[in-house]
């Protein structure tokens, strides 16, 4: 079985067609799926939605990514885990070349990211810099993610003494324990932070977390371009 995993806070513009996109993407897979939607303190329409849309809902109040994620692994039944983001669009091409890295010994691996909607050019030249860099470095991107269960129990999942960069740090994990494989079909996530915040202050809360490295990433109070909770009122065009 495929356990598609969700972590979602107060997501309800984004949800459901990521819902639908997951869906279509698992009808290529030939194998049982399940949709786990973990609900992290949501006071918008987010479980109601996910519960419509064929997903199983989880509810934690810990205001985490990580542990959001972790949650939904340890109530998932499938031996294939994918971890996809609440705003994150992903393709039967994902599933079929996620379960095919797998079966060829990948230990996990993840798929480089565009952005939908109308993006500022200051953001799409620090996307394709930042793509560049980190995707050269063979790293997963948070939104999306895959691994086997054994892999993510052997790696302790995602640690939880950060509120960002935890991708990072699992990425690093499951390297540890074979090759990790970036799938060349980008997926499509919200470039919402990019059409939301002002570049200075986009700019200087992303690399302020850059320099403060681990350290920085261990407050949820230093994050607020991560967790103000700000949301778009409508999902954008893709």
């Amino acid at each position: 079985m495929i356990s598609f995993i969700i972590p979602a806070h107060n997501e309800e513009f984004e949800l459901s067609s990521t819902l639908v996109a997951i869906h279509a993407a698992a009808s290529s897979a030939a194998q049982p799926y399940e949709i786990i939607v973990v609900d992290d303190a949501s006071t918008d329409a987010t479980p109601e939605i996910a519960a419509q849309g064929g997903a199983k809902v989880f509810r934690i109040n810990r205001r985490q990514i990580a542990a959001a994620r972790n949650a939904g692994a340890r109530t998932a039944q499938g031996e294939y885990l994918f971890f996809v983001d609440a705003d994150t669009r992903i393709s039967r091409e994902h599933v079929s070349e996620g379960i095919a890295a797998l079966e060829a010994g990948y230990a996990g691996g993840s798929a480089r990211v565009a952005m939908d909607g109308v993006v500022p050019g200051w953001g799409r030249v620090l996307l394709r810099a930042f793509s560049v860099l980190y995707f050269g470095l063979n790293l997963g991107a948070g939104a999306f993610l895959f691994t086997r269960r054994r892999n993510f129990e052997a790696t302790g999942g995602f640690d939880e003494q950060y509120f960002v960069g935890e991708e990072v740090y699992f990425s690093l994990a499951l390297k540890n324990l074979g090759r990790f494989k970036v799938l060349r079909e980008p997926i499509v996530t919200s470039g919402r932070k990019l059409r939301m915040y002002p570049a200075g202050q986009f700019l200087g809360d992303f690399f302020g977390v850059v320099v403060a490295g681990p350290r920085g990433a261990r407050s949820r109070a230093k994050l607020r371009l991560w967790y103000d909770g700000k949301r778009e009122k409508q999902a954008a065009e893709l």
